[in-house]
This record gives structure tokens, C-alpha cells and sequence, in this order.
């Protein structure tokens, strides 16, 4: 039998199966999973929730909906702390909470899949590629626009972006934000498979099965060597980078930035 939900989270399902399966649903299909601070205070509890859990063999992490996997940030969020004056003097939680997460994330001892079943954008996409193994559907799209909303990409997109395409590629998305879709994202090396919207959950059940049926200690022990370099990368860059687009919250390109959005126009950055 299948548990009704693990661990009791507002907006993100977890769902173990007898296989030792955990699979974590990104639950905000309404607004294409995008992060508000209430889900982001979940999302690193999830990941210390799971490397504790025995009985979980391997996660899927996948998102609600057929549209994303995870939009990023909620930018009508960003407008509210804007004109609120929200934002901490020094953002420390940027620098606490977000390190945290990635941080998490990569201590999960267990195989993580992403069923990337939609677009994966900012620190959506950011999350897709710290999981282990990359099913993507067909017609998804990954991104990292942090910098068209004036803002570094601090969360681990300037870690990830060179390090999985390489130094020159992945300063062009980084530097312009470009979206790709997933035939491209494939030819890139950034995802493991592509598949129809339709056969993608299957898949991603499939090979987790497969892991889940394999030797336990001997994958984990794997993955753990295999990411020695990654959390080392991640150790020597990830408190700069949130420093870096702590800065960049206060800066006129990123208030401009979110009013454009808003205001449904192009931005004017600098003197343009």
C-alpha cells in the first residue's frame, strides 16, 4: 500500500511506495510551482527529512501539473517586499536559508531523480540539476534569467551552468538568461533523458525501481564520490554568490526589472 503523505508539508507531497520510492511533488500547479518564502522554508526540510528516512531507497522530485517542474521565484512576491521595504538589512537569511538548501540537497545520501515535467526555471532549474539522474519532458524548458531580473544567479546556478556545459556555454546562459528547450538541454549534457510529457512518470518510476532494487550501499557510496568535486565547488563559491546577489537586491536594475514585469514592458536597464 502507498502512504497517504510522509511528511506533512504544505506545498510539497510526499509519497512512499513499498519499493522504497519517495516521491516529492512540487504542489503549486496553479502558479506552475513557483516559490514563495513559505515553500522555500519547506524545501530544506524536505531534503534533511529524507537523508534520516531508512525507508527511503530513492526520491523522484517532480512537479504538480503538466506546465513546469518549478517557475522560480514568484516575481509578485518580489514586488510586495519592494514596496514594502521587506527585504532585511543584509538579507542574512539569503546567506543562512539558501545555503542551507543547497547544501541539503546535496547531502541526501539516496539517488535523486528530477522528472522534469514542464519548465524548470531559476532556482527550479537550479534544484532539476543538483538531482543526480535528469528526465526531462519534451516540451520543457530550462533557464536561469536571474540576471534579467537584475540579480545574481546565487542560488547555485553560477556553480552548476559551467560546471555541466562548460566554462564558455555556461556563461552565455548565465550572462543573457536564455531559455533552452529540451532537445537542446539534452545535446548540452545538462539532462540524462527526454521523453513525451505522457511516458515521463513512467520512466521516472522505472529507473527508480531499478535503484531502489539495486545495492544500497554501494549507489549511495557512489554518488557520494562521484559529487566529492561538486560539494567542494559548492563549498568555495556558494556564500560569495549569495553575497553577490544579496547586493544585486538593492540595486535600480533589479527594482526595475520586477516593475517591468509587472507592468508588462520591457525593462531599462542603466541609461537605455
Amino acid at each position: 500500500m502507498t502512504e497517504p503523505d510522509r511528511y506533512s508539508l504544505t506545498y510539497i507531497r510526499t509519497v512512499l511506495d513499498d519499493d522504497g520510492v519517495l516521491t516529492a511533488t512540487l504542489d503549486r500547479a496553479e502558479r506552475r510551482n513557483a516559490i514563495t518564502p513559505e515553500m522555500h522554508a519547506e524545501l530544506t526540510p524536505l531534503f534533511r527529512n529524507i537523508s534520516e528516512d531508512r525507508a527511503v531507497k530513492v526520491v523522484v522530485l517532480t512537479g504538480a501539473g503538466d506546465k513546469a517542474f518549478c517557475a522560480g521565484a514568484d516575481f509578485g512576491g518580489m514586488q510586495d517586499n519592494l514596496d514594502n521595504d521587506a527585504y532585511e538589512d543584509g538579507m542574512p537569511d539569503l546567506m543562512i536559508g539558501s545555503a542551507a538548501l543547497v547544501r541539503a540537497q546535496l547531502a541526501v545520501p539516496q539517488p535523486i531523480i528530477a522528472a522534469i515535467n514542464g519548465d524548470a526555471i531559476g532556482l527550479g532549474a537550479t534544484m532539476a540539476l543538483f538531482c543526480d539522474i535528469t528526465l526531462m519532458a519534451d516540451h520543457g524548458r530550462l533557464a536561469d534569467p536571474h540576471v534579467n531580473a537584475g540579480l545574481v544567479a546565487g542560488d547555485g546556478g553560477a556553480i552548476l551552468w559551467p560546471l555541466l556545459m562548460g566554462l564558455n556555454r555556461g556563461k552565455e546562459f548565465l550572462l543573457t538568461g536564455q531559455m533552452m528547450g529540451a532537445d537542446e538541454a539534452f545535446r548540452l549534457g545538462l539532462v540524462n533523458h527526454v521523453y513525451p510529457l505522457a511516458e515521463l512518470r513512467a520512466e521516472a518510476a522505472a529507473f527508480a525501481l531499478r535503484l531502489a532494487r539495486g545495492p544500497q550501499v554501494a549507489i549511495q557510496f557512489n554518488k557520494r564520490l562521484a559529487n566529492a568535486d561538486l560539494v567542494d565547488r559548492v563549498n568555495r563559491i556558494i556564500d560569495a554568490s549569495l553575497a553577490m546577489e544579496a547586493i544585486t537586491f538593492s540595486t535600480r536594475d533589479h527594482r526595475e526589472a520586477v516593475s517591468s514585469f509587472i507592468e508588462k514592458r520591457q525593462p531599462r536597464f542603466g541609461n537605455h
